[in-house]
């Protein structure tokens, strides 16, 4: 932008300061500019109303100005008369788009039958050094857009609603389940051991106490501990970090639900959770049908049960029952998949999963009962001891969601935990780390639970756009790098 503009702005402002504070605390604002409109009978019988918005149209044709004045709410006409408005020449002289008014006058109808305010008095409460820019809805620079999303969310009104829905999206998942008798917790950010997840962790140092702590990588392991302290039903939606790459579904630092309900199995919270997801579906989409990626999702009827085991088979030709290590790296290196050498049995299992089984689940499913090598939180089948109870929901060929009927037996905790931890020696960064602290608790006895998580993933894909797009401001590479 032109060091000039901005000069001319400035020097506008100087001119008002003589005058006035362009920059005063109290506001006086006694009604919106939606509620002006949809109550305009009503405030044609005020002797005066107070509006305050920003500046977005200013036409100034001589005599008289036009205006057109936006809150969040919407946007009103203002008719500003030399001979009606007190401060008339100074606004005339310094005021311009993008500046925010308080203006105070009548309602009335202009000779083409818009509904105004027909102004008396007025007073920039707040200057604008920098003009809107003209050509927003025209820049297809995505990365200014998401970089300067306060102007978005501005200019855009689907930016704006975007934020709407985000917000009645999680405020759904809140109230289902606090209306089924879960308690919202929260636990701490910073944790001793990462864990709850296969995930890279972002380190940062504690002065005070002079030691490397960790940005908490799930929220599982903490809620878990509340299950042993005698809380029964329990649920935090908060942030968690993840030092991964950036893709279309995955950020750095987002937001996740997870909740924890003592005495039931995944069964149980599978039947929760699909019914959660319909009303979340409800909400915030006009139809119980949306599309993602060129796919449509219909949300809406009985959700399949697809067994892990079959399904794999039938995309990959390999048995999970019986199949050796060399078997799943000869697959890896068919399906051009990068790993590394000491990659254990779980990763290999998932990584051609990913490649080969996931894009294929179009319709909303649960996906049950994965070798238990995948995942080392889940309690096995008794039926099966090579499987867990572990659902995810799928839909668009994306996970959406993650449950499981929690281990409780320590022994079998601690086993599995070491076996992770010989994969992390390995080189596996991502693999979980051993937590003492955690295996204390369950050695005091943590009751049968099942366990889910969701994050704002699932928001995204209701949406149909990529998760950065969704949120407000997206952790990016410095301006003008690489």
């Amino acid at each position: 932008m032109r060091e000039d503009i901005i000069q001319e702005r400035i020097n506008k402002l100087k001119v008002y300061a003589e005058h006035a504070n362009a920059y005063p605390a109290h506001v006086t604002k006694d009604t919106s500019c939606a509620d002006f409109v949809y109550k305009f009978e009503k405030y044609k019988s005020e002797e005066v109303i107070t509006l305050a918005g920003r500046i977005i149209a200013w036409r100034d044709q001589g005599k008289i100005i036009f205006g057109n004045l936006k809150d969040e709410s919407g946007e009103v006409q203002i008719v500003i008369n030399e001979q009606k408005c007190v401060s008339f020449a100074l606004l005339k002289e310094v005021c311009e788009m993008g500046d925010f008014l308080e203006v105070k006058g009548v309602a009335f109808t202009t000779q083409r039958g818009e509904k105004s305010v027909e102004v008396h008095e007025a007073r920039i409460i707040t200057k604008a050094l920098r003009p809107l820019p003209l050509t927003w809805y025209g820049l297809e620079d995505e990365e200014i857009k998401l970089r300067k999303r306060y102007i978005d969310t501005l200019i855009n009104k689907d930016a704006h609603d975007l934020f709407v829905k985000k917000n009645v999206f999680w405020r759904t998942i809140r109230e289902i389940l606090q209306n089924a008798g879960f308690l919202e917790v929260e636990m701490p950010v910073l944790e001793s051991v990462p864990g709850g997840a296969e995930a890279e962790p972002f380190v940062t140092h504690h002065n005070a106490l002079d030691r490397d702590f960790y940005l908490r990588i799930s929220l599982e392991l903490p809620l878990k501990k509340a299950l042993v302290g005698g809380f029964e039903k329990v649920f935090e939606i908060g942030r968690i970090f993840r030092n991964e790459g950036i893709d279309r579904e995955h950020l750095q630092d987002y937001t996740q639900m997870e909740c924890y309900w003592a005495y039931a199995d995944y069964n149980d919270m599978m039947a929760f959770t699909e019914a959660m997801y319909k009303a979340v579906v409800k909400n915030i989409s006009a139809s119980m049908t949306t599309s993602y990626q060129g796919n449509e999702i219909n949300w809406d009827g009985k959700w399949e049960k697809v067994d892990y085991f079959e399904i794999f088979k039938k995309e990959t030709g390999i048995n999970l029952d019986n199949v050796s290590d060399d078997t799943l790296r000869a697959k890896v290196q068919e399906l051009h998949i990068e790993i590394g050498d000491n990659a254990g049995k779980g990763r290999l299992i998932d990584l051609i999963y990913k490649k080969t089984v996931r894009p294929k689940l179009i319709q909303p499913c649960f996906l049950i009962d994965p070798p238990v090598e995948v995942e080392p939180l889940a309690k096995r089948l008794e039926s099966n001891p090579n499987r867990v109870a572990r659902f995810q929901i799928l839909a668009g060929g994306t996970e959406l969601g993650k449950g499981f009927s929690e281990l409780n037996d320590p022994l079998d905790q601690r086993a599995r935990f070491e076996e992770q931890m010989k994969l992390r020696e390995g080189g596996d960064k991502e693999a979980q780390q051993l937590d003492e602290s955690f295996l204390e608790a369950l050695e005091y006895g943590m009751p049968p639970a099942a366990g889910f998580g969701v994050s704002e993933r699932l928001f995204a894909v209701i949406m149909d756009k990529p998760i950065r797009e969704t949120v407000f401001f997206p952790l990016m590479r410095e301006e003008g790098g690489q």
